[in-house]
């Protein structure tokens, strides 16, 4: 009897893309590299979908649409090309009412998508009830998903083999349409044990021409093994990539894979010098991309802390744009806690974010002093239900902060039309109504219309081919020269772009800047003196919207300007009346906490 073939999706050109580089990568750059991986005879693609939608309008200047019929032009008529969906929130973080998950369908397959696969982070099936009717009603093929991960240390109830096996039974009950069965681990810290034994088990459930998939990432090192366990339980298809975004925090390689199975009765029928060949013309056109160290390392303490890989580069790269990188590893920390308490949703896009959000804010403002929105609305309720309760106090933190109630009934219900809304943001700036613009804006929002209005900008990371300039060889001092006196500290006070900061040089030549109203906190003078109240930045961001002007006329709680960090957007108030004197920053500025936004007076 021969070796059973194991079919493959290739996730290099969407997850591949989304765990190394923050899915921030032009069209352009690697569209070439699609027809070598079709020439080495890979016939299943991930050709978008999941954060690799909204990053080509965000970070790209490009359409996610305009993408996908390049793949599609490029690849030819017969490959599978697949793409990713969250539920009912499709590909936006947030819930999409039925209209809007009814256009996602219509307008991936009209751009030449095949197949998509769809998974709720909660694991709850009725987020997946309407948006897999319509994906099938469509054309496409359903791929269902089932989400995994381990538990932190000490936590129970939930993400066991019989877990997974009744949330499968309930999709099977529900009557849902699909083609085919994945099991989704985004963070790559599901045991192989458990891995095993959740095939082997759906494997007995569904009937034998049933297609079952797994899926996992390696940034605990695991992937492999993972893949190994699943394939001898029963699945029939696993996801891999190409070098250079294998490994870490990617899939496993795809060369890598084809080694373990040697000796076993699986194969993936694959020949080598041709995979070789696809990764070699994938890696030159990937060569001025800058590739973030944490990407390409394994990270064992992510079994603690669960962080996809598909999120953990993004969430570095924000960090590294806000300059917040050195509390990475103090937010990984606090995210045990962030996933103990919040009722076990799979560390998945969009709940991982929630969690890194809310352990972000447990860093920066303290344990709990304040409930991000999207974390508090998951506890509550209005994403639908959590795998296990949340904890009672976090649940009633979560509703006094956000002034809302426990939630129970289907989150669909209280959506209102999407499609209406975003026809009368094209008309009022007198853009084209079409299906693709009004998908756009439901799903991208203020950054979708600012893309449509050609206000877009690209921030997309490259290193430079140009070599560094050679250092100079120091001069020894002339024999006779005597050296300098070290000289007692010196103080200074310089402005940049209108904004004074005090800098202080010590014996040794280290340099301390602050701006000047924190550096000149014990001054005499009070907050809220003569001089005005000074709004300083609560955390770390970037200025995405300022809502008064010099002048205004401000009430107390009044929302003064929007601060966006780590995905979230938050509104900084003003804690008084008055009118505003200055205004010290601008759109498109990052901040650190504590630098002064505005003084009112």
């Amino acid at each position: 009897m021969g070796k059973k073939v194991i079919r493959f999706l290739d996730t290099s050109f969407r997850d591949g893309f989304q765990s190394v580089f923050g899915a921030r990568v032009l069209t352009d750059d690697f569209i070439g590299a699609v027809k070598a991986t079709v020439e080495a005879g890979i016939t299943q693609i991930e050709a978008g979908g999941g954060a690799r939608f909204q990053s080509l309008f965000f970070y790209c200047g490009e359409s996610a649409f305009d993408m996908m019929d390049r793949f599609r032009a490029e690849v030819g008529p017969d490959v599978d090309l697949q793409t990713l969906a969250r539920g009912i929130n499709v590909v936006a973080l947030n819930q999409c009412p039925r209209d809007i998950i009814d256009l996602h369908a219509k307008m991936f397959r009209k751009h030449g998508i095949t197949t998509i696969r769809n998974f709720d982070a909660l694991n709850d099936v009725r987020n997946l009830e309407y948006s897999g009717e319509r994906i099938a009603h469509h054309g496409l093929k359903h791929q269902i998903c089932v989400t995994m991960m381990d538990l932190p240390p000490g936590c129970s109830g939930a993400h066991t083999p019989e877990f997974y096996i009744d949330r499968l039974r309930q999709i099977l009950d529900a009557g849902i349409p699909f083609h085919s069965i994945c099991f989704k681990d985004a963070t790559g810290t599901a045991n192989p044990r458990k891995v095993y034994e959740t095939l082997k088990l759906a494997r007995q459930l569904v009937p034998a021409e049933t297609v079952l998939w797994y899926h996992t990432h390696d940034t605990a090192g695991l992937g492999i093994s993972q893949n190994l366990a699943a394939i001898e339980g029963g699945a029939d298809g696993i996801d891999l990539a190409k070098s250079p975004v294998s490994g870490g925090t990617c899939q496993p390689d795809i060369l890598s894979m084809m080694h373990a199975l040697k000796g076993t009765d699986f194969t993936l029928d694959l020949d080598y010098e041709k995979v070789l060949a696809a990764s070699e013309v994938f890696e030159d056109a990937m060569k001025d991309y800058f590739f973030p160290p944490e990407a390409k390392m394994v990270s064992p303490t992510v079994t603690l802390s669960p962080m996809p890989g598909g999120a953990l580069t993004a969430n570095t790269m924000m960090m590294r744009d806000t300059g917040t990188l050195h509390l990475f590893p103090q937010v990984i920390k606090e995210m045990s806690d962030v996933v103990r308490l919040g009722g076990f949703g799979s560390s998945v896009t969009p709940v991982s974010q929630f969690y890194f959000q809310q352990a972000y804010l447990n860093v920066t403002q303290g344990k709990w002093q304040k409930i991000n929105p999207s974390y508090g609305n998951m506890v509550l309720g209005y994403f639908g239900r959590t795998p296990v309760p949340a904890d009672p106090e976090i649940i009633r933190l979560a509703s006094e902060q956000l002034g809302k109630p426990v939630f129970t009934a289907d989150p669909l219900d209280i959506l209102e039309p999407g499609i209406p809304k975003a026809v009368k943001i094209l008309e009022d700036n007198r853009l084209p109504v079409n299906d693709e613009n009004i998908f756009i804006i439901a799903s991208c929002e203020q950054k979708g219309l600012d893309f449509l209005l050609g206000k877009a900008t690209v921030n997309i990371r490259k290193i430079t081919d140009k070599a560094p300039a050679a250092a100079k060889k120091a001069e020894p001092p002339p024999p006779a020269a005597q050296p300098a006196r070290p000289m007692g500290p010196r103080s200074y006070t310089i402005t940049v772009n209108d904004r004074p900061y005090a800098v202080t040089v010590n014996e040794a030549g280290g340099i301390q800047a602050a701006p000047l109203a924190a550096a000149a906190a014990t001054a005499a003078e009070p907050a809220g003196s003569a001089e005005g109240t000074e709004i300083e930045a609560p955390t770390p961001g970037m200025i995405v919207k300022i809502m008064v002007s010099v002048g205004s006329r401000i009430i107390k709680d009044q929302p003064l300007l929007i601060l966006e960090a780590m995905k979230m957007e938050s509104e900084v108030k003003s804690p008084c009346e008055g009118t505003v004197q200055t205004i010290h920053v601008s759109v498109g500025e990052t901040v650190q906490s504590g630098e002064p936004l505005l003084v009112i007076c």
